[in-house]
């Protein structure tokens, strides 16, 4: 069984959406076990940070990069960096906007370095970009282009009922299914 966790920080509810959406994708692969975690709660909650095979960052992209809530749990986890704790588990990325772009990249860098120093394995969408030709949809999967983690838009006016749109929380969950089949396939290299 994989342990797949999602840790993340959401104020006004659309990356929690996001989270949502990880979180099913990444169950829907067998033998995945997934926790939601809340920034606010790792603290409370580090023993499953610690256990798992997998950790998914999601947050807002606020002013071209992560909220401060969630960079206030990257600070926070430089005792499970000085001890090592989370080296060789894998690691992904979500983030999310008002705008199109929103710099919502530097978020995701800013999600790969900090797993980088944690000496973690980074695991991108491995999408190919939808909705870039005049046969593309914004219906389409990874609709907005990303390649190192899940990206979504969610219009400032419009509340988590309705954004992000559909396309980005099936990118989502395509990112979760991802995730999970990886940390499937380290458990058991048979399964691949």
């Amino acid at each position: 069984m994989s342990k797949i966790v999602i840790v993340y920080h959401s104020g006004y509810g659309h990356t929690q959406v996001q989270a949502e959406a990880v979180a099913r994708g990444a169950a829907a692969v067998a033998g995945s076990a997934v926790a939601l975690i809340p920034v606010a709660d790792a603290e409370a909650r580090a023993a499953e940070l610690d256990a798992a095979d997998a950790i998914v960052f999601g947050a807002p992209t606020y002013m071209g990069s992560a909220s401060a809530p969630f960079k206030g749990f990257m600070d926070w986890s430089s005792k499970a960096w000085f001890g090592q704790k989370w080296k060789d588990k894998l690691a992904a990325g979500f983030t999310n906007s008002g705008s199109h772009s929103g710099d919502k990249l530097n978020t995701l860098v800013q999600m790969f370095i900090f797993a980088m120093q944690h000496g973690m394995i980074w695991i991108g969408l491995g999408l190919m970009p939808g909705n870039n030709s005049s046969k593309g949809s914004p219906d389409d999967l990874n609709r907005i282009g990303g390649f190192a983690g899940a990206m979504a838009q969610s219009n400032v006016d419009a509340g988590p009922e309705a954004a992000p749109p559909e396309s980005d929380r099936l990118t989502a969950e395509h990112l979760g299914r991802r995730i999970a089949e990886m940390a499937a396939r380290r458990i058991s290299p048979q399964a691949a």
